[in-house]
């Protein structure tokens, strides 16, 4: 069956392709018109650039639009990579995976003289046009047009991948991924986020640079007006997909992939800080990072009770592991919310859970210790494994059940777990995604011929032995309750744990359903059916098709929306799951 999974949704925000300038050639008569049409002697122009943006694009176009501007590119008030480096130190660390939060800001990586220097520089100019071009180009005047170049940060893990970009204001661009994305991680998108919320009010024009051949420009005022009609309405942000050594067939068919990769083991669906957005201009597709949604309407977005407790922050992901004809996930565990406060200066950890929307003959997960299993023993044989003496028996310790589709598994911290072969998860879980201390890979290589970092040490140190199989069955398995029923539909609770702020809600419905978002954030995914219109019963916002295995956002400032199996699912039914921040 033809797959009707959208890759690309987008909100439209204007009917006119004329509020989108394309291409270097366009954004720059557009800067040059605003500074000759004023009637002032002299203009500073601060075009500034998110980490990963090219900066040889911006420097060609003002040499062929504005030669006799004065150009001042920021690097020349930058630290040298070995101060730069000194100074991240402390957050980057010597761990393979793990660093620690900062609290660094763009100021620091620049030298106080140097910067000053060029400040003065710029000052001692009475007539004609100055640029300041580069990363934290903001800083160095008060710009009379501030132009904004931005870049998703799926996107910019390509970009590293293919050894094009660098940690910023390091020279490292041929490093390995791993090691540059921990850097970007940790420290460089914080402060780049950072930077860009401190001016974003200020901020004259966007640049989509995702297309480095095709940039796009838009005006802050409509811009904005995208930004607020997306938190009044339901939206789902761009998805991304990547291999991996256990990855699966599962995710090409449904999402219609490209049937020449070896296989998709991932597919974020929502996962805000790195997905984007996509704004329709007329004929013109604009792309910008979804974390500038969470970061500038964080109250219309999250809600109230969100915000107090997270701040501007998207605390729910929802994600797919695809095993399906393919292997085991490695066995791991996630920190507890003390350790991964102590260690890597985060607030929250990552609960999770593990919804199945597909399941084999022989699909199985792997949750919890077996009975009287001694931790000791368990840990001796896993540093065994991972020094190469023996293989690890991974049955002789850890818990092993079946599952079948639509089964729910509770993951709280603390737990360890793996899905196994011919499944597809959809993964939810609380955002702090990149914290998982593998404790075996089953012997085998990463796609780069490698083998993936083991995180034994830290393991070892979170792992809850009370949770063993009894306790896992009584808690953690498909442990659903029924909140109402009546001829038409069925809502359920299917988690998450007591110990995990995550509330979900599974709803079976062949007729419209409402749904109350009491101010709160919603992420929904329709598990079952192949396609519902999600409507405002007030009229607030337009009817908007999903379909099968898609998420969708439903911001807090959308006070309630209902859910009807539409096209071929009209009148048969479907079944979603809802998650929430609970109160």
């Amino acid at each position: 069956m033809p797959s009707n999974y959208d890759k690309f949704p987008f909100i439209e925000v204007s009917k006119s392709s004329e509020a989108c300038l394309v291409g270097w050639d366009g954004i720059f008569r557009e800067i040059i018109r605003f500074v000759e049409t004023g009637n002032r002697a002299k203009y500073v122009v601060c075009i500034d650039l998110y980490h990963g943006v090219d900066a040889e694009p911006v420097q060609e176009a003002i040499r062929r639009y504005a030669g006799t501007a004065e150009a001042i590119h920021t690097h020349v008030a930058l630290k040298s990579a070995a101060e730069i480096g000194a100074m991240v130190y402390p957050f980057v660390t010597d761990d393979q995976v793990f660093g620690k939060m900062n609290d660094l800001e763009m100021d620091d990586f620049f030298e106080t003289e140097k910067l000053d220097r060029v400040r003065q520089q710029i000052l001692g100019v009475a007539h004609g046009t100055v640029i300041v071009y580069g990363e934290g180009a903001a800083l160095f005047a008060d710009a009379d047009l501030l132009v904004y170049v931005d870049l998703a940060r799926w996107e910019i893990q390509k970009r590293m991948k293919r050894g094009m970009v660098a940690n910023f204001g390091m020279d490292n661009a041929e490093e390995i991924f791993a090691l540059k994305y921990k850097q970007g991680y940790f420290l460089d998108w914080r402060v780049f986020d950072r930077h860009k919320l401190r001016f974003f009010d200020k901020i004259d024009f966007f640049v989509d640079a995702g297309a480095a051949d095709e940039p796009k420009m838009v005006g802050a005022a409509i811009y904005h007006r995208g930004l607020d009609k997306a938190v009044n309405r339901p939206f789902r942000v761009v998805p991304f997909f990547d291999p991996g050594p256990w990855g699966g067939q599962w995710l090409k068919e449904v999402a219609d992939l490209d049937r020449g990769e070896v296989n998709y083991a991932w597919g974020f669906d929502c996962v805000p800080e790195e997905n984007s957005l996509l704004f329709k201009f007329g004929e013109h597709i604009f792309e910008l990072p979804a974390i500038n949604l969470v970061l500038t309407r964080p109250q219309k977005l999250l809600g109230e009770n969100i915000y107090r407790r997270f701040g501007a922050e998207f605390p729910i992901r929802f994600d797919f592991l695809d095993t399906m004809d393919g292997g085991n996930l490695s066995l791991q565990v996630h920190p507890t919310r003390q350790y991964i406060k102590e260690h890597f200066g985060m607030d929250y950890t990552q609960d999770e859970s593990y919804y199945f929307l597909e399941a084999g003959d022989d699909a199985c997960v792997y949750l919890g210790t077996r009975r009287n299993v001694r931790g000791a023993d368990m840990i001796a044989d896993l540093e065994k494994a991972q020094s190469g003496l023996e293989d690890f028996d991974a049955e002789k310790y850890v818990n092993k059940l079946a599952v079948r589709k639509h089964d729910h598994i509770l993951i709280p911290a603390g737990t360890i777990h793996c899905s196994g072969k011919n499944a597809v998860v959809l993964e939810i879980s609380a955002t702090p995604y990149i914290f998982t201390f593998k404790l075996w890979d089953w012997g085998r290589l990463g796609l780069d011929g490698k083998p993936r970092p083991i995180n034994i040490e830290h393991g070892k140190n979170v792992i809850d032995w009370g949770r063993d199989e009894d306790w896992v069955k009584a808690h953690l398995f498909n442990h659903v309750t029924e909140i109402s029923v009546n001829g038409h539909s069925r809502e359920e609770s299917t988690g998450l744990f007591n110990t995990q702020f995550i509330e979900t809600r599974r709803h079976w419905f062949d007729r419209k359903v409402t749904h109350h978002t009491h101010g709160n954030l919603n992420v929904v995914n329709l598990v079952e059916g192949d396609e519902a219109v999600v409507e405002s019963p007030e009229g607030l916002f337009e009817p908007y098709v999903i379909h099968y295995a898609e998420t969708f956002i439903v911001p807090a400032n959308v006070p309630s929306y209902t859910i009807t199996p539409s096209g071929k699912s009209a009148g048969q039914k479907c079944a979603t799951l809802k998650a929430y921040v609970r109160r």
